[in-house]
């Protein structure tokens, strides 16, 4: 006699449930939304000045130049809009696939940094954190958004791709990234490669590991989310591909004080794609549409 009331209770606490993560869903996407120019670009801009102060060793103190909290911090206010886009899409399928994506991630990167596959022999110079085994804890936060950024900007640059098109074209978007990303991480310290490598100390097996890794990572991506619901999302969330925005910045004024200029070139093809989604620019960062959730 009493399982209905059970069934009820239980009904009431999935509905209180849903209910509750509405409302934080909507709070963040709120939060992001009136914050997007502080977020897309004031942030990396101020990271990109405090890694030049740190590199230069003027102006900060010890304690600050190349703080791996502050790092840490810093990266995961740039993921805020990524993080908003998505929430509403993550259902139990899409949660296991970020979840394998993450623990691939740490894998991948262990096996390199012990044994120097897939990508070449290199350590880690600067704790990006904490450090298990070698691997910031942290990784998930720097290396999660490459690969799903790269796979939006490829859902709205090519929304009539194949699966399989699909898949190649975000994995070539990746690389990029890597190749915008890569160079300036070995200026500033982040990480060495033993014996360097021919593109701004970088070497080939580098770029082959992450067409490896890419290759995975994107893969589990297409397959974890509703490509339907992800384009309508994409459509009404105008400030998506925010995090993207926040990683041309960063990196593209990285690799100019460097003078790493085709990782500012590649940069610089980056931005051309994020303006042709029409979502992006330095006045209002896309347009406004703020009864979109």
């Amino acid at each position: 006699m009493d399982s209905p009331n059970r069934d009820g209770a239980a009904g009431d606490g999935a509905t209180d449930e849903r209910a509750t993560r509405a409302r934080v869903e909507a709070e963040l996407s709120r939060l992001v939304r009136e914050n997007r120019f502080t977020i897309a670009v004031v942030f990396p801009l101020v990271g990109a000045a405090l890694f030049v102060l740190s590199h230069e060793r003027v102006l900060l103190p010890a304690w600050l130049a190349m703080n791996p909290v502050l790092v840490l911090f810093g990266t995961a206010v740039m993921r805020l809009p990524l993080v908003a886009g998505l929430a509403p899409l993550v259902d139990r399928k899409a949660g296991l696939g970020l979840l394998a994506v993450t623990a691939y991630s740490y894998f991948i990167e262990y096996v390199g940094v012990h044994y120097g596959v897939p990508y070449g022999e290199f350590s880690y110079e600067l704790q990006l954190g904490p450090m298990v085994g070698g691997v910031p804890i942290g990784l998930p936060v720097f290396f999660l958004p490459l690969v799903v950024n790269g796979y939006l900007l490829v859902l709205l640059l090519l929304p009539r791709a194949s699966r399989v098109e699909r898949t190649l074209a975000a994995l070539a978007v990746v690389l990029v990234v890597d190749l915008v990303l890569d160079p300036a991480a070995v200026g500033l310290g982040f990480w060495t490669y033993d014996g360097g490598g021919f593109y701004y100390g970088v070497p080939l097996s580098n770029f082959l590991g992450w067409i490896l890794s890419g290759l995975v990572a994107v893969s589990i991506v297409e397959w974890s989310f509703d490509i339907e619901a992800l384009a309508d999302r994409l459509e009404t969330c105008e400030f998506a591909l925010d995090d993207f925005v926040s990683f041309v910045v960063l990196w593209g004024a990285m690799n100019v004080y460097f003078g790493n200029w085709v990782a500012v070139a590649l940069a610089v093809g980056l931005s051309a794609g994020l303006v042709r989604t029409d979502r992006f620019d330095f006045v209002g960062l896309g347009r406004e549409r703020p009864e979109q959730g």
